[in-house]
């Protein structure tokens, strides 16, 4: 039926809308009763367009992510840990391959055996991994990220668990005192949950450029600009990376450079801006520590030839918060654990050093760099909390 209707569509020139598969439908095959037909067309549009199987995941309340291992191995994300998805599956692995394909050319990208992985973003804003075999063994494996219509508020992340009260005052004061700041956290962790959050907070006659590899940052803010990097052609040619956004961000009047993930080269261009007079930077970076950024960003640094201590001497002066996200173990909680400072060590190496510490059941305690935290923003015209009890 679907092959009926494609070649029907393909025939007459239509877009599959719901009319349009309707009308083939009835031309495809017998006519059918009303709901019938309605559940028909839901079907092969889904199958058309959509996500297939998928298409009601991803329409649930509350799903966060996707993924496919084989045709009956289907995993969701609600927030609390990945559950198996029940009665969810793909007639076989050629079908699983089909939906990977299907949704690579609609994202624009190309999968096949010559590449055979995709990182794309769909139309609808879903995050799109894919992987062929033989990379992936078995069956094409599938991971969609959900991308949320409208970007959680500060306060909602408060109500939610995810941030203390006293930490959304820390972090609105952060960001009114513009200084720069690094999202470090391991994977799903929320770090472009709360980057968004806070950019919502920005004044709306400050200027955003944002440079991403794929389009995750969806901020509340009239005045955003999106650069988005582009892999090279078939021919191995026309690739833009985030090195190139960022250094034509440069160019664009800039109040708030942000970058989504901090992961290449790119690193030096950044610290670059932040030291020659782009206050109030951002972006992400993977770390499963505060402590453990300077390090990671040492290590991308040397992707781009720049020697350590240049490098640390740079990060010295360029970054003033890391702020650290966990998930709980157990109940999945994406949480705000620390606020850190940088300061430098005898050898003249960059260091993190703890400033407030949040619990688990919402309490905080201040740490050896609140005193250098509070006076940074105060330089800047903004009074943090003398006390944090």
């Amino acid at each position: 039926m679907i092959d009926a209707v494609r070649l029907r569509l393909a025939e007459v020139g239509a877009a599959p809308t719901s009319g349009s598969v309707a009308a083939a439908l009835r031309a495809a095959r017998p006519p059918l009763g009303g709901d019938d037909v309605l559940d028909a067309v839901r079907l092969l549009r889904s199958e058309l367009v959509g996500a297939g199987p998928l298409d009601e995941l991803l329409a649930t309340p509350g799903v966060t992510d996707v993924l496919v291992n084989g045709p009956d191995e289907v995993w969701i994300d609600r927030g609390a840990g990945l559950e198996r998805a029940a009665g969810v599956r793909f007639p076989d692995a050629e079908a699983v391959r089909h939906l990977a394909h299907r949704l690579a050319t609609a994202a624009g990208r190309r999968l096949d055996d010559a590449r055979p992985w995709v990182d794309a973003r769909l139309p609808d804003g879903t995050r799109l991994h894919a992987v062929l075999p033989p990379i992936a063994a078995g069956c094409t494996h599938i991971s969609l990220r959900v991308c949320r219509a409208r970007p959680f508020t500060l306060d909602e992340l408060v109500t939610t668990g995810s941030l203390a009260p006293v930490g959304a005052e820390l972090l609105t004061g952060v960001l009114r005192a513009r200084l720069s700041l690094l999202i470090s956290g391991g994977t799903g962790t929320g770090k472009t949950t709360l980057l968004a959050a806070l950019l919502g907070l920005v004044g709306p006659d400050e200027r955003i450029i944002l440079a991403e590899d794929s389009a995750e940052l969806h901020p509340d803010h009239p005045h955003v600009v999106r650069l988005q990097s582009r892999p090279p052609n078939q021919e191995g040619l026309g690739e833009l990376t985030l090195r190139d956004l960022v250094r034509q961000a440069l160019r664009m009047r800039p109040d708030r450079l942000v970058v989504g993930e901090v992961r290449g080269a790119e690193v030096c261009d950044l610290l670059s801006a932040l030291n020659t007079g782009h206050e109030g930077g951002c972006g992400t970076v993977h770390a499963n520590t505060a402590s453990d950024v300077p390090a990671r960003l040492e290590a991308l640094g040397a992707l781009a030839g720049l020697d350590r201590l240049s490098l640390h001497s740079q990060l010295r002066s360029a970054l003033d918060v890391v702020v650290q996200l966990v998930r709980e173990p157990g109940t999945g909680l994406r949480r705000v654990a620390e606020l850190h400072v940088l300061s430098g060590d005898d050898q003249g190496l960059a260091v993190t050093v703890p400033a407030v510490t949040f619990a688990a059941h919402g309490g905080c305690e201040p740490g050896p760099g609140w005193g250098r935290l509070r006076e940074r923003c105060a330089l800047r015209g903004v009074e943090l909390p003398r006390s944090l009890r």
